[in-house]
């Protein structure tokens, strides 16, 4: 979609909602980064044990989940993926973290019951195809009682990506699809998630799910317009996200899930 000269903020390109880095390298979307990055930490935060826990962060090593886990009190093991083995000092384990280079998808090297609450954060479970298998380690791993907080890619994101490359064929089949994979143009695949999908896997791996929601219900061209005209309004943007009403609608780009075990 082409950006015309308008009053109204344009909607964004699926072009430059592939940059789930949220790094901000996309300048189109840098101030909904900024944004989202903002959001993420919010609701982590809101979500951890209040309570110093045992917890297991599986999100690759990307992200800052594992630092900020570790910085609100509580002992973090983080689980790398072998190629983040070598990284800058910048990237650094934060204190209070225990570093571990291992399969972010099987966790055998961890006994049964041992953390309090799980991070799965990063769109880690859309890129491991076989996510039964993950989700069912994750309950493994977690004693009774224990919580797993779980960010996926949605069908939004998915049908959008599939549409951009013309798979209409694939598109056709996603309403009566169990699983939804989708290639991306760099030649990776990962698997996206209605909510009702998303509850079932949950449920399936016995937990019981708390709630689902998208990561974010404000657009990104509201994002972009309100803090391009007003920088010092992302606070408010935040809360105003954290306090929307909750749904389990498959809006967004990723969908947010927590369960307990």
């Amino acid at each position: 979609m082409h950006s015309v000269p308008s009053a109204q903020p344009s909607e964004p390109t699926v072009a430059s909602l592939r940059d789930t880095s949220g790094d901000g390298s996309a300048d189109s979307l840098a101030r909904y980064w900024t944004f989202y990055r903002a959001v993420a930490d919010a609701q982590l935060a809101r979500w951890l044990p209040r309570r110093p826990s045992r917890v297991l962060d599986v999100s690759g090593g990307h992200g800052r989940s594992a630092a900020q886990a570790a910085a609100a009190g509580h002992a973090v093991l983080e689980v790398r993926d072998p190629e983040r083995r070598a990284r800058p000092a910048s990237g650094r384990p934060a204190e209070g973290t225990i570093p571990l280079i291992g399969d972010t998808g099987t966790l055998s090297y961890l006994a049964d019951a041992s953390v309090d609450a799980v991070v799965a954060e990063n769109r880690v479970l859309s890129r491991h195809l076989a996510t039964e298998t993950t989700i069912a380690e994750i309950a493994r791993v977690l004693r009774p009682g224990g919580r797993v907080l779980v960010c996926v890619d949605s069908l939004t994101l998915g049908m959008a990506l599939l549409a951009e490359r013309n798979y209409w064929a694939h598109l056709s089949d996603v309403p009566s699809a169990e699983v939804v994979l989708v290639p991306w143009p760099d030649g990776t695949i990962t698997r996206s998630f209605s909510s009702h999908q998303l509850r079932e896997l949950l449920a399936d791996a016995g937990f019981e799910c708390e709630w689902i929601r998208p990561r974010t219900v404000l657009s990104p061209s509201t994002v972009e317009h309100v803090l391009g005209e007003s920088p010092r309004a992302l606070p408010r943007l935040v809360r105003t996200e954290l306090n929307a009403q909750q749904t389990d609608e498959s809006l967004g780009i990723h969908l947010l899930a927590s369960a307990r075990r």
